[in-house]
């Protein structure tokens, strides 16, 4: 009784007595036992999570980020997918099997599309949506897209680079939107306009084809959205004989794994997928107790300074 009482923030408890309770369940290793919790509680100590677009790197590392808080913090996890195809969308069986008998549901819809069906739905629980954008209703936690733009961008300016083309993704994402938003306010903040803008679809193959029609005489630098697209963008200019950075500058956005092997290694923003987990299981846990104010919380993005980036070449 008195560990639970400890547990649970009890007040009526000695700080003596709080500090060797504490200190024995660290010496311990000891885990609270989530049925215990689930019947002391009367919850069923089970989150929900719905990922749209789930083989895309960004839903797949942020559902895995937050499954990893939640099953640390005691929650099992039930989820739900959909494809990474450009008309698939979240349905409403999908809606229904992941919030039944869960305390809160965590929406990782990157997509306007799918995240309209979900606001039509009443998901009757607790819910968080992970997008960087704020929601007149729900919660919602996301990478500061924007900020991620402005710091890739600055990053080219600092270099000498004046004519920046932005290769971005796919409109209906709300993190293209919003890393096409930063280059040109960055650009703006500049006194530059910035009418370089292409469009991709997040594969490296985009990246390769446009890197292979792009106008040289027009741009030193490119920002792509991503970095499979920064990687199809590099292979394009090799195969043109352009050097990649000495000729021309290529940043990338989300650092995956393999980016500091590319050739050259990619400079790039890196998303913060573990604090981003772990912050929307801390919204999530607050709603679930009550409080369910609408908010937003943002994670702060980095620049990763490597080899695919440099001073501007001579005129």
């Amino acid at each position: 009784m008195t560990v639970s009482r400890v547990l649970n923030g009890h007040p009526n408890i000695r700080d003596a007595t709080r500090d060797r309770v504490l200190q024995a369940i660290q010496e311990l290793n000891y885990t609270r036992s989530a049925i215990a919790r689930a019947l002391a509680t009367r919850r069923a100590m089970r989150i929900g999570v719905l990922v749209d677009s789930a083989v895309e790197y960004g839903p797949s590392s942020t559902a895995r980020a937050f499954e990893r808080a939640a099953r640390a913090a005691g929650y099992a996890i039930t989820t739900a997918t959909t494809p990474g195809e450009p008309d698939a969308t979240v349905d409403d069986a999908a809606i229904s099997a992941v919030s039944r008998d869960v305390d809160a549901l965590c929406v990782i819809a990157p997509r306007a599309s799918s995240l309209e069906l979900v606001q039509r739905r009443e998901a009757g629980v607790p819910t968080v949506l992970i997008t960087p954008e704020p929601h007149p209703v729900f919660a919602t936690v996301g990478v500061d897209q924007q900020l991620g733009a402005l710091l890739a961008v600055n990053h080219l300016l600092s270099l000498g680079h004046r004519e920046i083309v932005h290769l971005g993704g796919p409109l209906d994402w709300y993190d293209a939107r919003a890393r096409a938003q930063g280059w040109r306010v960055a650009m703006e903040q500049a006194g530059l306009a910035p009418k370089h803008l292409a469009q991709g679809d997040w594969t490296s193959d985009s990246g390769y084809a446009f890197a292979r029609r792009m106008d040289l005489a027009k741009t030193t630098a490119l920002f792509a959205a991503n970095d499979q697209m920064a990687l199809g963008a590099i292979h394009g200019l090799v195969d043109r004989g352009v050097s990649v950075p000495r000729e021309m500058s290529v940043l990338g956005f989300d650092d995956v794994p393999d980016a500091r092997h590319y050739l050259p290694p990619l400079t790039t923003v890196r998303q913060d997928f573990a604090a981003l987990g772990a912050t929307a299981l801390e919204v999530l846990v607050e709603s679930i107790c009550g409080d369910i104010a609408s908010r937003h919380a943002a994670v702060e993005p980095h620049l990763i300074e490597r080899g695919s980036t440099g001073p501007v070449r001579p005129a």
